[in-house]
């Protein structure tokens, strides 16, 4: 059975017809309009949200601790001082694994976007200078 006829008797439609960068498929084959739609601005968006994270919970961090100063001095004998400096902890390392992968995924987003519109121009460019070879010389005349 044919892969369109599978797909078909599966899903109940056919499947989409695709193109590369527009440019139509040499049998006749792909649906020849740019029904691919790109952009590198929600990566380099996404990168600024997650440095705007990283700032936020490195307040965060600081505030906790800012909170907590003089807590333990204050509640000295209480059980509930050694379940706070404990919690502290745990909320700390939260936080701060937090801030560490927000600042992480930031630079691992914005370069994806860099290289996602770098790979893009060049594949625009490669397509156009393919799609000159194949038009042939201009005549002149």
């Amino acid at each position: 059975m044919a892969l369109n006829a599978k797909w078909q008797e599966i899903i109940g439609e056919q499947p989409a017809a695709m193109s590369l960068a527009g440019v139509p498929a040499p049998d006749g084959g792909g649906g020849g309009g740019p029904d691919l739609k790109a952009d590198v601005g929600p990566w380099h968006s996404a990168g600024n949200t997650a440095g705007e994270l990283k700032t936020s919970t490195t307040t965060s961090v600081t505030d906790l601790d800012t909170a907590n100063e003089g807590v333990t001095g204050g509640t000295a004998g209480f059980d509930s001082s050694a379940a706070l400096t404990e919690i502290l902890g745990t909320w700390k390392t939260r936080l701060t694994n937090v801030r560490d992968e927000c600042g992480r995924l930031e630079g691992a987003l914005k370069a994806a976007g860099r290289d996602f519109g770098e790979r893009e121009l060049d594949t625009q460019q490669k397509v156009a200078a393919e799609g000159d070879k194949q038009s042939g010389p201009k005549k002149e005349g």
